[in-house]
């Protein structure tokens, strides 16, 4: 079973996590660098919306089963190229020369909401799912990079109460504190309204990349130096 697919809707490429929670592991960090660059090598592609066929789920996070095997057998290196892949894909949209749009379908959990965060812009159903980080009541604390760059896309003050409490949050309150573009009533209007806005941007790859990768110059720092001495150590979890 393919963990994510495209289509093009005239200039905007649709890319569509298909694997039900979406939750992330080794093979989805593959399969999205994979179809990220697919997406790129048609010229006629301007925007991305990133979405989930799935009903309730568009990204619940890290595959915590698969984790916890690789543990147990003791496969440290598919666990450091887990989170090295899962870096590149984060990276990808972060740099990306074309925008990149979220379309949040449903829950948004941990590397979920992380997933969305490096997206350029985000819509989120009003009717169904939650956004959430709770790392702090699984002892899983964010890797620098993740933390730079989340902060580009929620208020600092905002980031500080969802990321400390690990309290669920809902649309509404997330178009308040201007999360997501707007919290639209239901799947359809989620697709029609986030699809219009990726569709407004006519910008050439050139500059647009450009611009991008000197605004997140700083975190693609941090990313590269700071986050492997936290992977290479295998510091990804705290107890007690």
């Amino acid at each position: 079973m393919k963990l994510a697919k495209w289509t093009r809707d005239e200039s905007l490429a649709v890319l569509t996590m298909t694997n039900g929670e979406n939750r992330h592991n080794l093979l989805f960090a593959q399969a999205m660098q994979q179809t990220i660059n697919e997406i790129l090598q048609d010229p006629a592609v301007e925007s991305i919306l990133l979405t989930s066929d799935d009903p309730k789920s568009f990204s619940q996070g890290v595959d915590i089963d698969w984790l916890a095997g690789r543990m147990q057998a003791g496969d440290t290196q598919a666990i450091k190229d887990f989170m090295y892949g899962m870096n590149a894909v984060f990276k990808a949209l972060l740099l990306c020369p074309v925008p990149v749009i979220a379309a949040i379908n449903g829950h948004a959990f941990g590397n979920g909401a992380i997933l969305a965060c490096a997206c350029d812009f985000r819509f989120m159903r009003a009717d169904r799912g939650y956004f959430c980080f709770p790392e702090v009541d699984l002892g899983i604390p964010f890797l620098p990079g993740m933390i730079a760059w989340v902060k580009k896309a929620i208020p600092y003050y905002k980031f500080q109460e969802l990321k400390f409490s690990g309290r669920r949050v809902g649309a509404a309150e997330l178009e308040i504190h201007h999360v997501v573009e707007k919290a639209c009533p239901d799947q359809e209007s989620l697709l029609r309204e986030a699809g219009a806005f990726a569709k407004s941007f006519h910008k050439k790859r050139g500059i647009f990349g450009e611009m991008k990768k000197r605004m997140h110059h700083e975190i693609i720092q941090i990313m590269e130096t700071e986050d492997p001495k936290y992977i290479e150590a295998l510091f990804l979890m705290v107890s007690g």
